[in-house]
């Protein structure tokens, strides 16, 4: 059972020994072939014991690993000083040892007698005799091997530690990226100044280098520089380290520009963005977003503010120093890191930048000081200035040259402004200057050079951060549980995105269009053509039989042939005029282009219905989605109408040289040119009741027609045909006189033309010269049935079918996330609907990504735990291993 037993104990140990035998045998190598034997030897002989110690050993690893790690590092000379140092380690653990009941084995080496005693020992009863070996060579082999185990386990661990440091080390990188990430979220969040976490603000006066510090960091050239005052807006500058790429690229969130490559095409939209405030404002609180990629920035968030001046140009306002000094303290506020810059060469009890930083944080618990153009200077005088006590701050100062080296012609070459990365030449520069005086060298413990001060705003800005997440994590809390009540209370849980609610409408639209698909057919098309055919009836009538233009005041000339006397005329005698009239009017009708007229008549009124049913849908309050629907819809009808136009042209061809009139559709044409003469006849009575309301009356419009009628008989003799007016009335009484007129002939002629209709000679399709009306009627419905047969089968079933498929392109597959929601934010109370739920969504999202930030910090702390605890078990401890 006590064999089992050790089947429950860690072998780990035991492995090792057999994993150290190669590694010794390396050690040794310089010592001699006996020694170098005689210690591989012991260690096999120790292995042995160790197998039947068990649980023993494992118990006493932990007390003696620290002794055999402080003896290995000299076991490794000769054999005499691999016992000497066993002497005094020995020595060193005797008292410990002594106080542990040991295994008769185990007391019997310590002792100096063999592993089976000296005579032989009870070998006999226990099983087969050990080897006899010498007492001092067993001691020195077991020790030798315990050194040599105890320096590789020395050395795994210090590898064990390297790689645990370069994890928390990379950690501790997550953690700020993390950090900075969830900052701009807060900022997409918006609406409260406690909902974010803080950032490092750049303060400095004009001639302070603060530029140059921050192109430092950056690597490259890219903010506005000029003569005057070029940086009139903060500039939140977020440096995201991007590892696995080697691109460094620059984007304005804000104003959708992404990718820009040439740092130069930043300095330029910056400055744009800058001096477009104007002159007589020349600052404004509106930051500007500007994000850099790179796998030479490291994780930062920064805040360039416009730069302290002390006098202010003539072409400034008065107001401009007061204006910088209150946006720089609208800034620098707890709990952001103030970056105060100031120049070597300028006393600091002068610099702007710590006279502002000291109001706000007067015991310099969260400034960091970076002294600039620290070559301008004595060295001296730059070391006292770092470790000036007088302007003392916690986090202290940082000493820098961030000029970018121009000694030679090639260097001017590379680096010229919007260029390559200027990191290493500012590297470079910063180490030749620092290296070459004593004065800021390691021993004097001052932190100098850009690399130092990129180190230190990382440590702070993490520190600083993670100060901050418990306040911001609370007031995120509250705002997450206002948004939430609204949500409930307000729009009663209903969830709606952009997308949902874009779908949700052209679903809405896409019925509608259904509905109206089912109601628009053949019938309907039939009605718009036969009432527009039946108009260009009207017109041909009237250019050929009814018109009587009455242009001027003058006698009309005697007609030959009168329209009242069509009724006993003679078409095939001696009246063959009313022939010629129907034969061409009825060729003008054929040969109007029907194909076309129908098309674009009915493309026109789909139009129409498509622009009704935007009306009233949800899409009449979204101008980009009315645009594109009517697009859509015009774009199709316009394809569709151009070749179906020439086909149903096609259709249509032998109706323009020879018409046959079945009995049946001569009666059809009779009743329903009937109809149509009623209806102009309304139409005519009805525009002289709107001349007479215009005139003044019925009775002075029959005045004025009298005036024109004798006028016309020759009863009266107009000068100048009545241009300065006649008879007493006015230039435009007699001007709506004449219209008046016109259309009470009109109506005598279509009352006349009405009774011929209903007569009986109307009644036979061979007196169609004497009734050309129901001929050219009968005509027209002849064409009517041949294009809205062909428009229903091509126009209208082609249409409802694409129609639909492109929309669902436009505004659903055809639109991006941005355009989307741009839509839905058309409409007012979708947009604050969108509102509440993405800014819920948002909140839960970055208190998501806090609660990851609490789990790193907490296996942080655990790690620092478990370090400490490490660290004092090793230095209290002793050890044999």
């Amino acid at each position: 059972m006590r064999s089992y037993g050790l089947h429950n104990v860690p072998a780990t140990r035991s492995i090792s020994f057999a994993r150290a035998i190669p590694k010794l045998a390396t050690r040794f190598a310089t010592a001699g072939a006996a020694a170098g034997g005689a210690v591989v030897a012991g260690v096999s002989y120790v292995q042995y014991q160790a197998g039947q110690a068990g649980g023993f050993l494992v118990d006493l690893f932990h007390r003696t690993k620290d002794g055999a790690s402080d003896i290995a590092g000299e076991a490794l000379g000769t054999t005499s000083g691999v016992l000497s140092q066993i002497s005094r380690g020995w020595n060193s653990t005797k008292e410990d040892l002594s106080k542990v009941e040991y295994p008769e084995w185990l007391q019997r080496i310590m002792s100096g007698e063999g592993a089976g005693g000296s005579e032989g020992g009870p070998g006999g009863d226990q099983g087969p005799e050990e080897p006899k070996k010498s007492g001092t060579g067993t001691a020195a082999a077991g020790a030798s091997a315990a050194a040599a185990f105890g320096y590789t386990d020395k050395e795994e661990e210090d590898e064990g530690a390297q790689g645990e440091q370069i994890a928390r080390d990379e950690q501790m990188m997550m953690l700020t990226k993390k950090m900075i990430q969830i900052r701009g979220l807060l900022q997409t969040v918006g609406q409260s100044e406690s909902l974010t976490l803080p950032s490092i603000v750049v303060i400095g006066s004009q001639s302070s280098g603060k530029s140059s510090v921050l192109e430092a960091i950056v690597g490259h050239e890219f903010l506005p520089k000029g003569s005057n005052m070029v940086t009139r807006r903060p500039i939140e500058l977020t440096l995201v380290n991007t590892p696995d790429s080697h691109a460094e690229y620059g984007e304005f969130p804000a104003l959708g520009l992404a990718k820009i490559t040439d740092f130069h095409q930043i300095q330029r939209t910056l400055t744009d963005l800058n001096l477009a405030v104007p002159p007589e404002q020349c600052v404004s609180d509106d930051p500007i977003q500007l994000r850099i990629y790179s796998p030479n920035v490291p994780d930062l968030s920064l805040i360039d503010l416009p730069g302290y001046i002390q006098v202010t140009g003539r072409d400034q306002p008065v107001e401009l120093k007061e204006k910088i000094v209150d946006l720089c303290e609208k800034y620098i506020k707890a709990p952001n890191v103030i970056l105060a810059i100031s120049a070597a060469d300028v006393d600091l009890a002068n610099s702007t930048a710590l006279r502002a930083s000291r109001k706000v944080d007067p015991r310099g618990e969260r400034t960091v000081g970076v002294i600039t153009k620290m070559d301008l200077v004595d060295p001296d005088r730059g070391a006292a200035l770092l470790n000036d006590q007088k302007y003392a701050l916690r986090l202290g100062y940082v000493g820098v040259v961030c000029r970018v080296p121009s000694s030679t012609s090639n260097t001017k070459s590379m680096f010229h402004r919007g260029s390559g990365n200027i990191t290493q030449a500012v590297a470079r520069n910063e180490a030749a200057y620092f290296g070459a005086h004593p004065e800021f060298g390691p021993d004097s413990h001052l932190q100098v050079g850009t690399k130092s001060l990129r180190k230190k705003l990382m440590q702070v800005l993490e520190q600083t951060m993670a100060a901050s997440l418990k306040t911001t994590g609370e007031a995120i809390q509250r705002e997450l549980a206002e948004a939430t009540y609204e949500y409930k209370v307000q729009y009663n849980e209903r969830p709606l995105s952009a997308e949902s609610y874009l779908a949700e409408s052209l679903d809405a639209f896409k019925h509608s269009f259904r509905g109206f698909t089912e109601q628009f057919g053949r019938a309907q098309v039939r009605e718009l053509l036969k009432h527009e055919l039946d108009q260009q009836v009207l017109n041909l009538l009237a250019q050929r039989y009814w018109n009587r233009p009455l242009e001027d005041l003058s006698a009309p000339l005697p007609e030959s042939d009168p329209l009242s006397g069509l009724m006993k005329a003679d078409p095939e005698g001696q009246d063959q005029i009313w022939r010629i009239k129907l034969d061409s009017s009825s060729a003008a009708l054929t040969k109007l282009g029907v194909g076309r007229l129908a098309t674009s008549v009915v493309a026109n009124a789909l139009q129409t219905h498509i622009d009704r049913l935007i009306t009233q849908s949800r899409f009449a309050a979204h101008p980009f989605a009315r645009q594109a629907i009517t697009e859509a819809s015009n774009a199709i009808l316009k394809d569709l109408s151009y070749d179906i136009a020439d086909e149903l042209e096609i259709c249509i061809k032998p109706y323009k040289y020879r018409i046959e009139v079945e009995d049946n559709e001569w009666a059809k044409g009779r009743d329903n040119v009937a109809k149509v003469l009623k209806e102009e006849l309304m139409v005519c009575e009805s525009a002289v009741k709107k001349l007479e309301e215009q005139m003044g009356g019925r009775k002075k419009v029959k005045d004025v027609m009298a005036f024109i009628d004798r006028v016309r008989s020759g009863q009266v003799v107009l000068e100048g045909d009545g241009i300065g007016g006649a008879g007493g009335f006015s230039a435009s009484l007699l001007r709506k006189g004449r219209e008046a007129v016109f259309l009470r002939d009109r109506a005598d002629v279509l009352k006349m033309r009405l009774l011929a209709v209903k007569s009986k000679q109307c009644a036979n399709k061979k007196n169609k010269y004497h009734c050309p009306e129901v001929f050219l009627d009968a005509v027209a419905d002849k064409l009517t049935t041949t294009a809205d047969l062909f428009l229903d089968a091509e126009l209208l079933s082609k249409f409802y079918y694409i129609f639909p498929r492109e929309l669902d392109a436009r505004l659903g597959r055809g639109l991006s996330p941005a355009e989307m929601d741009r839509f839905a934010r058309e409409d007012p109370k979708i947009r604050r609907h969108l509102d509440v739920v993405q800014r819920k969504e948002l909140l839960e999202h970055v208190l998501k990504e806090m609660e990851g930030l609490r789990q790193i910090e907490a296996r942080e702390k655990r790690y620092s735990a478990r370090r400490e605890e490490g660290q004092g078990r090793r230095r209290g401890g002793w050890g044999l291993f």
